[in-house]
């Protein structure tokens, strides 16, 4: 049997699947093949490469600022553009360069080059702006299977899946305009089993509750969060088992999070 694990987007949040993975190490329980969209690429390609769960938390905790590098303002700010404006200056929003470079640095310490070089199966979606198709930048394609691309590098990839609308700007490779994953498959279940998974285990994130002390910051997490679990309904329903990883208010670029979102353990999840 061949077990498949499908990581979510969640912003910093998505440090919590580092802690997944180290449980599941715990268990003895071997992963065989990887997807994961958005911040759940990260963790996804880091671990594919063959860097375990505590390297990758050690990695997030060192980089996390450069990959970030913005504050909520900007953030409000660009929502406020796309309400108030007709037109958005993408120039100014972040490129993404960051995390490109960081990832390729990353992956050619393995001797990696492009995507289709690493030798678990993985699957990481992305949608063009241009077209609104989905893309999944792979090391595999599927016999039958469309829009799977495997001459990418691998921060390349992981920029793409994580070009958050409004935050950052669209990537752009050969004639695509690739932002965010999660705007069509926040939680990739069916490239995983596409990629030959027998079992698959999804991890998701709670929506936090809105109360009289939440902030604007804590509106918009709300609002993505329920956007990203109704958009991930489909690909959740073809899981053979999900666990659901509780927010407890961090926020999208929260840094000072991290290391109580890696510390997440799965008894704390809902199945």
């Amino acid at each position: 049997m061949r077990l498949g694990l499908v990581l979510s987007g969640g912003g910093i949040r998505g440090i919590a699947h580092a802690g997944v993975l180290k449980a599941l190490e715990e268990h003895d329980i071997q992963v065989d093949i990887i997807g994961g969209t958005s911040s759940g690429s990260l963790v996804a390609s880091l671990y594919a490469m063959g860097y375990s769960p505590y390297y990758i938390y050690t990695l997030f905790d060192m980089y996390s600022k450069d990959i970030v590098n913005i504050n909520s303002a900007p953030i409000l700010n660009g929502i406020g553009n796309f309400v108030m404006s007709k037109k958005v200056k993408l120039s100014g929003l972040k490129t993404g360069e960051n995390i490109e470079k960081i990832f390729d640095e990353m992956a050619n310490r393995k001797g990696i080059k492009k995507i289709s070089d690493i030798k678990m199966p993985i699957a990481i979606p992305s949608v063009d702006v241009s077209d609104s198709e989905e893309y999944i930048f792979s090391n595999f394609t599927p016999k039958g299977s469309k829009n799977y691309i495997t001459n990418i590098s691998v921060g390349k990839a992981v920029r793409a899946s994580s070009s958050f609308p409004v935050v950052f700007s669209p990537c752009e490779f050969e004639k695509h305009k690739f932002l965010d994953g999660g705007t069509l498959n926040n939680t990739p279940v069916k490239p995983v089993k596409e990629l030959g998974a027998d079992k698959i285990i999804a991890v998701n994130f709670s929506a936090d509750e809105i109360d009289d002390k939440s902030d604007i910051m804590d509106i918009v997490m709300k609002t993505l969060d329920i956007m990203g679990n109704k958009i991930s309904e489909s690909g959740l329903k073809e899981a053979d088992f999900i666990l659901t990883v509780p927010s407890d208010k961090t926020g999208l670029l929260d840094t000072k999070k991290i290391k109580k979102c890696y510390n997440f353990r799965i008894s704390d999840s809902t199945r």
